[in-house]
């Protein structure tokens, strides 16, 4: 990897991480337009932009973060059922990200999903408007939709958003608790993966990883500021309709 291909990949990376569009999925087909081989490095590299996009909710948010203890906790509750799938399920896990297939598809049902939801609960009555209206049986159940993300191309920002719709909270609630939740999820998703490789790598690679690390943390928060922006007035439909899009452009001329 060079670092051109660091730095595509984290713009991707800084982009798709919040965006309901699936950042796992397009790293997956960014890699295979760039031609990357699969290797641990690769899988090392993703980890790091991941936290690097990570980085940027910590540091938006980190006033709530450090005082909130109420959101904290509930942020825990809705972490749960990814540990649980993640912990089971974690050997099938690994062998679908090998298929780009299985990307291709989860875009387009997703997308196809997202613009049905976004029809069927447009008129119903928001009954979450505010963060500290989030009960710990809410955070759960939102944490149960987090869980589908583990199948590439779901998107874990899409799961949670398309969700926490279905549960009656506001755009701009579960876009944020979707933010938040993200800390520690991914961080308990990278943490193991990172300290099995990090003995692997050289003193070369550093470069390749701060380059790819900086440029996902610069881009997610541009991301995160745009979308909040973008919910106060606009449903999530346009991105139903990307990822079907973009699920069609693969499967007929990349794939």
């Amino acid at each position: 990897m060079n670092f051109f291909e660091a730095i595509i990949l984290g713009i991707v990376e800084g982009l798709t991480e919040f965006l309901p569009i699936s950042s796992t999925g397009h790293l997956i087909l960014t890699a295979h337009i760039l031609d990357l081989p699969t290797t641990e490095f690769l899988s090392t590299f993703e980890v790091v932009i991941q936290l690097g996009a990570i980085l940027a909710v910590v540091v938006l948010y980190f006033g709530r973060l450090l005082h909130d203890w109420e959101m904290n906790k509930r942020l825990l509750v809705g972490l749960i059922p990814a540990l649980v799938v993640g912990g089971v399920f974690y050997p099938f896990i690994k062998s679908l990200f090998a298929s780009s297939m299985t990307v291709v598809v989860s875009l387009i049902v997703g997308g196809i999903a997202i613009i049905g939801i976004e029809y069927f609960q447009q008129k119903r009555e928001k009954t979450i408007t505010e963060l500290n209206q989030i009960s710990y049986r809410t955070a759960f159940l939102v944490g149960l939709f987090q869980a589908l993300a583990v199948i590439p191309g779901v998107s874990r920002a899409g799961a949670t958003i398309m969700g926490g719709l279905l549960l009656g909270m506001e755009r701009t609630v579960i876009v944020e608790f979707s933010f938040l939740l993200a800390v520690p999820t991914m961080l308990a998703a990278s943490g193991k993966d990172l300290y099995e490789s990090f003995g692997l790598l050289s003193s070369s690679d550093f470069g390749i990883l701060s380059v790819g690390f900086i440029t996902a943390f610069v881009v997610a928060m541009m991301t995160i500021k745009f979308l909040i922006r973008f919910v106060q007035t606009h449903t999530f439909i346009p991105f139903g309709i990307y990822r079907i899009v973009a699920g069609i452009i693969f499967l007929l001329f990349i794939l």
